[in-house]
């Protein structure tokens, strides 16, 4: 029982949402998967590109425990006469200052020859399967509320909601194909927020000796940075949204090595398990169709992905993702039979009606505070007539961008008028019929 004199530990702070996916602190070195020897040279390695620095600094730029694990290492390094202490606070050997020896300057640089990576340590491969296994999107399931809420800045019809919501639930490949600018991109973007739950992904993987980069900060949003209590090589993250268009390759689908670093990039698919990968404008990447679905008809089967690393070996990873197909043109102009067999949801989105059209006009008005007049959709439907242009959902938003350029110009308020809404009209919409076009009339 505690007296008035002792103080007590305050509790803990409460476990967020992305936390509650993450792993504990190992408390062994045998618990992290690594081997001493990996951890000593990933040290080495550190002190070499730092020159000097604390225990603790090491302890956080590595993402492992100090007292636990990097304490024994520092001291064997020690031992070694590899590392050497050059001071501190004595009660506090966190606060010691670290530095390479000439010996341990020498031993760095042979392991930098052998692999370049310097980082937070890596988990196992074994390690990442199991974790990306524990937070499938197979698990989740989103209802007809949730899908109209996270669409409701979108104007879509009922039948497109019903045949979408299926598709994410199901957590399988989906081919959404339909005119340019009708929203399909936009749609794929918003499937990564429905999908509930934090992940967690690892900074690094190793595969024997060698290193995968996992974490990209250009792919990723990181949600919290763990404390002690966690196993810090994991990152929180939102479930992630990648995005590929006409620059995808089929190489860009293996593992890219850095010869320089010896190190290991992992893939997109890789970087999008637990989330959405977006190929957009498919049909328009330098590799055929044909070929990158080739290259994917194991992992639509079976949710598991091949990998060949620069020594030849290859790996299995999971391939958990909701892999989206956005494209202009209709499927059976792209595959065969046989691989629309293994995209297992094909929703076609249609262009706006008239009446999609002019609520689209009408939100977008009202986000750039233009008064909005329901006769201003039937100018720009009769003016896209006479050019033989289809509307299209992007319409109304890229023409008042051009109607508020066309009114600052003009040293005019940003409103709809026939004067703005037909020079908006004139330099928007292009098409195969040069004859003059006549103004729209006033409202």
């Amino acid at each position: 029982m505690a007296t008035l004199f002792e103080r007590t530990a305050p509790p803990p702070p409460p476990l967020g949402p992305a936390e509650v996916a993450a792993p504990l602190a190992p408390q062994t070195l045998e618990e992290t998967g690594l081997s001493p020897a990996y951890v000593a040279d990933l040290t080495l390695k550190l002190l070499y590109q730092k020159g000097q620095t604390t225990a603790a600094d090491i302890s956080q730029s590595l993402c492992l425990p100090l007292a636990r694990i990097l304490d024994p290492v520092l001291d064997f390094l020690k031992a070694e006469y590899l590392v050497e202490v050059k001071g501190g606070v004595a009660a506090a050997s966190a606060s010691y200052i670290h530095v390479l020896t000439n010996r341990g300057a020498e031993r760095a640089k042979e392991a930098i020859a052998r692999n370049g990576y310097i980082g937070p340590a890596p988990v196992t491969l074994p390690a990442y399967v199991k974790r990306v296994r524990a937070q499938s999107i197979g698990e989740l399931q989103i209802s007809a509320d949730d899908l109209r809420a996270a669409l409701s800045h979108l104007v879509l019809p009922e039948r497109t909601l019903r045949q979408l919501g299926p598709a994410i639930n199901s957590g399988r490949s989906i081919f959404l194909f339909g005119p340019p600018g009708t929203g399909k991109s936009s749609i794929a973007e918003t499937l990564a927020g429905l999908l509930r739950g934090k992940i967690v992904l690892p900074y690094a993987i190793l595969v024997g000796q060698q290193i995968i980069r996992v974490y990209d900060p250009s792919r990723h949003v990181p949600l919290v940075e763990l404390d002690a209590r966690f196993d810090r090589r994991w990152v929180p993250v939102s479930r992630p949204f990648v995005e590929v268009g006409g620059e995808l390759t089929l190489e860009d689908l293996d593992l890219a090595f850095e010869p320089t670093t010896q190190v290991h990039e992992a893939p997109f698919q890789m970087k999008a398990n637990g989330g959405v990968l977006l190929i957009d404008d498919f049909g328009r990447q330098r590799a055929a169709p044909d070929q990158l679905l080739n290259r994917w008809i194991v992992p639509l089967d079976r949710d598991v992905d091949f990998l060949t690393m620069n020594d030849g070996r290859k790996i299995d990873v999971p391939f958990d993702l909701l892999l989206v197909f956005a494209t202009n043109r209709t499927p059976s102009s792209l595959v065969d039979e046989a691989f629309l067999r293994r995209i297992q949801y094909k929703i076609e989105i249609r262009p706006p009606t008239s009446a999609e059209f002019s609520e689209i006009l009408r939100r977008i008005c009202a986000q750039r505070n233009i008064a909005f007049y329901p006769q201003a959709a039937d100018w720009i439907a009769k003016y896209a007539r006479t050019r033989g242009i289809a509307l299209r959902s992007c319409h109304p938003r890229d023409l008042m961008q051009h109607l508020d350029a066309a009114a600052r110009f003009l040293g005019k308020p940003p409103e709809i008028t026939a004067e703005l809404v037909q020079l908006a009209c004139e330099t928007y919409y292009v098409g195969l019929d040069d004859q003059a076009t006549p103004g729209p009339a006033s409202p």
